[in-house]
């Protein structure tokens, strides 16, 4: 006698492929801003609230101006003990990166990750059609590669 099943119909598991996975799937999408009329004081303040090293400078028009990290207020407080100067009065416009590198939101991760290798970049503003949407770190790529190999890859 047959043995029949009585088992249903198997749901269909949608995987996302290694080849497919793009930066827009892993970035961040709220994003602490900062405004180049900021004082350094408060982005300091802010880096250590919501445990971030560094942010997007957008103007009051939404545009992305330039980028702050700890490392730009490292190098101030270094210049400020040299010259014996209070650096807590300046703005953020006097002490971030303006020369800023992007990254498309259609880029691979793989492609978003051989970027990052080539580079000392930690965080790179992601744009869309020439637009602030997100942004994506070291730490996403990171996870993303650990979630793709538990879905995709021979875990050995």
């Amino acid at each position: 006698m047959p043995v029949k099943s009585f088992q249903g119909e198997r749901a269909q598991i949608k995987r996302v492929t290694p080849s497919k996975l793009i930066v827009s799937d892993i970035m961040t999408r709220q994003l602490v801003l900062f405004s180049p009329e900021q004082s350094i004081h408060e982005v300091m303040r802010a880096f250590i609230k919501y445990r971030i090293s560094g942010g997007p400078v957008v103007s009051k028009e939404g545009l992305l101006v330039g980028i702050i990290s700890e490392a730009d207020c490292m190098k101030e407080i270094s210049d400020s003990r040299y010259f014996n100067m209070p650096i807590l009065d300046k703005s953020v416009g006097h002490f971030m990166t303006q020369q800023v590198d992007t990254i498309e939101s259609n880029t691979s991760v793989f492609d978003a990750a051989a970027k990052f290798s080539k580079s000392t970049r930690r965080r790179y503003p992601v744009l869309e059609k020439g637009s602030l949407v997100g942004q994506v770190s070291r730490k996403d790529i990171v996870i993303a590669a650990l979630n793709m190999k538990s879905q995709t890859w021979n875990s050995k």
